[in-house]
């Protein structure tokens, strides 16, 4: 078992390695390295599972890393079944991102370059996964940070994708900061950083102690899984290829703040103030984000905003202390999200590149595959009954309606109610409603090749079948929750009575009249491209400028920044720093002018210098 857990990290290094030194001679052939070395990451992966669901656990040591003094770890892997469930997302879905970014970037000049970097990406959120100690969750928690910053800016010759990457890594370095100093308090705290040790020791811990070590962690998880105020970087992201949003800000790295707090639950648990806080951030994100989600006009924004949302809701089911719900609410937002992205990815190559939905419309009967595997994907999303997202997101609701927090529940079905709409807006704007684009552009409307439907196919099906199979409540938790039940205690008898059947049937209401709404508005009569977008109220306007957050942070902090910045260099550094540096050297050249002028280079000023010199010392002397 041992050598198929790292057989699972070392399929997508190896990948990756061979195009970054060889993609010159590999070209456009990257896909035969890449690909297969995903697919048998995920074979793997599966093998592994396997063995997790038969009941195995796991910590195996690859090599000792580090040891000075007290302090030792080693490069070692935790598996457990939320291990292999993570694994499971991470390649199964990364290997169908990887099998469409061969149509989706068959034209593009980095070819070679693409496929490293997604690799890399696999190969270090794998390892995050993978870790059995918080150094090693560090190290790839940054290095996840990197292949982020490098996909988000592959087109580097745009200007707003290059500033998005940069973004995005200084952003997350934010968050990454209380992160690591999380980490290093917990060291201190309990003297190791062993998955195992720290869990055991968590329960010695002095509640405040613990409230600090989790809200820094907590920070991190902010930061990573754009969480308030540290959001503003995803939407930016979408400057990156669409498979990469699939693939990094959909299904992966987004969701690492959510597996970190789940894997790191004692910790959390020691602080109920930590969890409060947990559950309020998500709730307040989930919210913030969905009305945000009502108004964009570029399809991938509108799915990006839904992703902060949406990841909102995982956080405050962790924060409820519904770990099961939370991951599963993760496993199936891969899914449905995935697909989202990947069908917008579709629409956008199969219109040219256009991503406004001001210039879409009527292509239901052009793009039919395309369209129907994102319908159910936004329905998924929305919470149709009998869909993933309907199941994982109903959990997230009970959740809070049965452990008391009536106002959380409040806002989260409100915001349910809003990505019903925002779901449906999209679907009718790009398929359904009457197209709005140029003749020229309708003309070269086309489905995308089967190497991109197919993964499109794929996903579908999983949204259709994930929930059915493993998320219907019962007395005993769902399916999923009961494989999860080593890592998370199932809270069984919380599914039933009047109050399970009461937030069921509001869950259905608000999806319907989100969908309801959304109909009125944009499929009931016309609507004319010049008025979607274009702000009517000063509401809409707030929300179209998404709260001027971007606006805010330039003005109180980035500008404040770089003119502290300039002014440190041109006026500190060059005439304080540098003049003083300068004068110190003036005065040796002129201390240095002065001395030379004895040194005229006649014999006779030297002798009667000594002779001078001679005469003092007698002199001297005969004092005495």
């Amino acid at each position: 078992m041992s050598t198929t857990v790292w057989l699972i990290p070392a399929f997508p290094l190896v990948g990756a390695l061979l195009n970054i030194f060889l993609g010159g001679i590999i070209g456009r052939r990257a896909h035969w390295v890449a690909v297969p070395a995903l697919g048998g990451s995920f074979l793997a992966s599966c093998v592994l599972f396997s063995r997790v669901a038969s009941g195995e656990t796991l910590t195996t040591t690859l090599f000792s890393w580090i040891v000075a003094g007290d302090f030792e770890t080693s490069v070692a892997a935790y598996v457990d079944p939320l291990t292999a469930v993570m694994l499971l997302v991470v390649t199964g879905v990364g290997a169908l991102i990887h099998l469409y970014s061969v149509g989706y970037m068959h034209d593009d000049p980095g070819y070679a370059r693409y496929f490293a970097y997604l690799n890399l990406f696999v190969f270090s959120m794998t390892m995050l996964v993978l870790a059995g100690n918080f150094l090693l969750l560090y190290v790839f928690w940054e290095a996840v940070g990197l292949c982020s910053y490098l996909l988000i800016g592959f087109w580097y010759t745009r200007p707003a994708a290059a500033q998005a990457g940069k973004k995005a890594f200084i952003v997350n370095r934010v968050g990454d900061f209380g992160f690591g100093l999380g980490i290093i308090w917990l060291w201190s705290a309990v003297g190791t950083l062993d998955y195992a040790d720290v869990f055991k020791a968590a329960a010695e811990l002095h509640p405040g102690t613990a409230t600090g070590i989790a809200l820094l962690l907590f920070m991190g998880a902010c930061g990573k899984s754009a969480q308030l105020p540290l959001h503003t970087w995803l939407p930016d992201a979408m400057e990156g290829p669409t498979p990469v949003s699939a693939l990094i800000h959909a299904a992966t790295m987004v969701t690492a703040g959510v597996y970190m707090v789940a894997r790191s639950r004692v910790l959390f648990e020691r602080s109920p103030v930590a969890l409060e806080v947990v559950a309020w951030v998500g709730v307040a994100t989930a919210l913030f984000a969905a009305t945000i989600g009502l108004v964009q006009t570029d399809i991938k924004r509108v799915l990006a905003y839904s992703t902060v949302s949406q990841l909102g809701y995982m956080f405050a089911a962790v924060g409820l202390g519904a770990y099961a719900a939370g991951i599963f609410h993760l496993v199936t937002h891969a899914f449905f999200k995935a697909l989202l992205f990947l069908g917008a990815g579709s629409v956008i190559h199969g219109l040219g590149g256009e991503q406004d939905l001001r210039k879409m419309g009527g292509l239901s009967s052009r793009m039919v595959t395309t369209t129907i595997t994102t319908t159910l994907g936004a329905l998924g999303l929305a919470g149709l009954p009998g869909l993933a997202g309907f199941f994982s997101k109903d959990e997230i609701l009970a959740a809070a309606f049965v452990t008391g927090h009536r106002g959380m529940w409040a806002l989260l079905l409100l915001g349910a109610f809003l990505t019903s709409f925002y779901s449906s807006r999209m679907l009718f704007l790009a398929f359904y409603s009457g197209p709005r684009m140029s003749k020229e552009a309708a003309h070269h409307v086309h489905e995308s090749p089967g190497v991109m439907t197919l993964p499109l196919f794929v996903l579908a099906m999983l949204t259709v079948v994930a929930g059915v199979a493993f998320g219907i409540p019962s007395e005993h938790g769902t399916r999923f929750a009961r494989f999860l039940a080593p890592v998370f205690p199932v809270h069984e008898g919380g599914h039933g009575g009047f109050a399970a059947l009461m937030v069921l049937v509001m869950a259905v209401l608000v999806f319907a009249a989100g969908v309801g709404l959304a109909w009125f508005m944009y499929m009931a009569s016309p609507v004319r491209a010049d008025a979607i977008g274009r702000p009517k109220t000063a509401v809409h306007a707030l929300l179209l400028n998404a709260y001027y957050v971007d606006a805010l942070y330039e003005g109180a902090i980035v500008r404040p920044l770089l003119a502290l910045s300039e002014f440190l260099a041109h006026v500190f550094d060059l005439r304080l720093i540098d003049g003083f540096v300068n004068a110190l050297g003036r005065s040796v050249v002129a201390c240095a002018a002065g001395i030379r002028r004895l040194q005229t280079g006649y014999t006779v000023n030297y002798a009667l210098t000594m002779l001078a010199g001679a005469v003092a010392i007698v002199a001297f002397l005969l004092s005495r």
